[in-house]
């Protein structure tokens, strides 16, 4: 069950959980499906989304239940192809967690996430949360902390 995602956790001796589900492949968001089949409030489970501002690729963190809003990244901002998304961090679409990527990119996290003790990101594989404190996710990652969410 190790990822890189829990080795990194694991090395910076944080607290965290981690919490397995049986992934629906026909699922139409692993975000939602991760919040339902948890029982989670969909504001406190938050996906990992990278994206090309101004042709540099940068991660953004935010709940399943809203839209990331590209423009508060940057004027030239869209969203990476999955392939792109893959490469950069070396995880499979659905499961691209903000920790242990294959390389390090500038982050930044919705700041809704400060407003919940916990809150839960992808631990590397479709299936498979890990649940942690949203300061502990800023800090390992490096991450800014900025209103980037819209409703859907």
């Amino acid at each position: 069950m190790a990822t890189p995602a829990i080795a990194a956790a694991e090395q910076a001796g944080i607290s965290f959980h981690t919490h397995a589900y049986e992934h629906d492949p026909k699922a139409e968001s692993y975000g939602l499906e991760a919040a339902e089949k948890l029982g989670v409030d969909p504001g406190r489970v938050f996906k990992t989304l990278v994206a090309s501002v101004d042709g540099k690729l940068r991660v953004a963190v935010v709940p399943v239940a809203a839209q990331l809003d590209l423009k508060a990244l940057g004027k030239r901002a869209r969203l990476a192809k999955p392939a792109e998304a893959e490469r950069a961090t070396g995880y499979v679409t659905g499961g691209i967690s903000p920790l242990g990527r294959r390389r390090p990119l500038p982050t930044v996290v919705d700041a809704s996430a400060l407003e919940h003790d916990t809150v839960f990101v992808s631990a590397g594989r479709r299936g498979l949360e890990l649940e942690l404190d949203p300061h502990d996710l800023v800090r390992l990652t490096g991450a800014t902390v900025a209103a980037i969410a819209s409703a859907r």
